[in-house]
């Protein structure tokens, strides 16, 4: 899978406002060294904004249960359970994510700059991971792995709202949900209060996205 890139930069200063800067540009960090960002035609929300859906609504009815933690990175107890489920669950979908990429994200902070786990938990027990930078303005939900559930088919997505749900109470000016691609990428077009990066600026009108995804 190739990901769309028009520019990438090495950025040292890692302090939260200037890296909230550099999102506003349009770039967000990657998994491939720490530092490094790019630009990408982001996708984020602003909380200020954002309200639930009586379809966000629907979907979290079966996530009513979800537990959520979140952890600094390094973690001090890596699993390596959790470098097998995010192989697996990129693998399953036709994307290269090594377990070993995955433990570097997690445990070597001079190789990364995402700084957060996202522990998801129910009642069977943990089931789900996410990713992510965080700071207090902003929080970029940048990469979700989970065990798949028949009964539970919008589980990722009920991850992704809880995750909105959290940023805005706990006061993040913007969540950041990735880049914009691919038609399936339309998903994340239904939250209210949605912005997407054209290169360079930010848009609220969906309609032009939809036919780029097309």
């Amino acid at each position: 899978m190739t990901y769309l890139n028009w520019d990438t930069k090495t950025i040292a200063d890692l302090s939260p406002e200037f890296v909230a800067k550099m999102y506003d540009a349009g770039y967000v960090f990657t998994r491939v060294d720490k530092g490094v960002m790019n630009k990408t035609r982001s996708f984020r929300i602003d909380l200020s904004k954002f309200e639930m859906t009586s379809e966000n609504r629907r979907i979290m009815k079966k996530a009513e249960n979800y537990e959520m933690k979140f952890m600094s990175l390094p973690l001090s107890d890596y699993d390596w359970h959790i470098g097998k489920l995010a192989k697996d669950f990129y693998e399953s979908r036709d994307a290269y994510f090594s377990a070993n990429k995955a433990k570097e994200l997690l445990t070597k902070p001079e190789k990364s700059s995402f700084n957060t786990l996202t522990e998801f938990s129910a009642l069977s027990g943990k089931f789900g991971y996410v990713i992510s930078y965080n700071s207090p303005e902003i929080f970029h939900y940048s990469w979700p792995f989970y065990v798949e559930e028949k009964n539970e088919p919008s589980r990722g997505l009920s991850m992704m709202i809880k995750t909105i749900e959290w940023a805005k109470s706990a006061g993040k000016k913007y969540i950041y949900l990735g880049s914009l691609q691919r038609p399936n990428d339309t998903y994340k077009l239904q939250f209210k209060g949605g912005e997407w990066f054209d290169g360079e600026k930010w848009q609220t009108d969906i309609a032009p996205l939809k036919e780029i995804l097309k």
